[in-house]
């Protein structure tokens, strides 16, 4: 699953460009993770290799910040759901609503006390992990880890092991960078 992840990731996502990252870095490459996490094939391997990660956790929802987080959350929670293990599923906005409910956290309610693992797609700075993590800590609920489908290397491992957040990849910026010749 992972080797036929990695194919289609290159094959429809992959792009060697000059692009401004939401971390405001600027990069030679980008990885558009939704072009195959919003596919029927993309979906089911990529929830199939976090399941594998996540399956033996004692956890009680999965969720992450909107919008790369969406679909990871959705198919891992129906894999869950497959495998008789329930799973609440959530996402994180931006900013609250400004209308109607005025949420934050979006999905299955998830309370105090309770344990979840957090996706994202990419991960660069791991900025948009930590935010989520600040959302969570303000109505007690503990994360004990993320999950993103590539690790850009930049940071973002460092910057959730300072704050007791391990962060687990399927691929890192290696597994589509050539290796330059020293």
């Amino acid at each position: 699953m992972r080797k036929k992840l990695l194919e289609l990731l290159k094959k429809e996502a992959f792009f060697k460009k000059r692009v401004k990252l939401s971390s405001g870095k600027i990069s030679d490459y980008y990885v558009d993770v939704r072009r195959v996490s919003l596919s029927p094939e993309g979906v089911y391997l990529i929830s199939n290799l976090i399941w594998k990660i996540i399956k033996d956790f004692d956890i009680d929802a999965v969720g992450g910040p909107t919008l790369g987080a969406d679909p990871l959350v959705s198919g891992v929670c129906y894999i869950a759901y497959k495998k008789k293990k329930v799973l609440k599923g959530f996402l994180i906005r931006k900013t609250a609503k400004t209308h109607g409910g005025k949420k934050m956290i979006e999905g299955q309610d998830v309370i105090a006390g309770e344990r979840v693992i957090l996706f994202d797609d990419v991960a660069t700075s791991g900025s948009s992990i930590v935010k989520s993590i600040k959302v969570l800590k303000t109505i007690k609920v503990q994360v004990i880890g993320a999950v993103t489908v590539i690790d850009r290397e930049e940071g973002a491992k460092e910057t959730l092991e300072k704050i007791e957040c391990p962060l687990y990849s399927l691929f890192t910026k290696s597994d589509f960078l050539e290796k330059k010749n020293k």
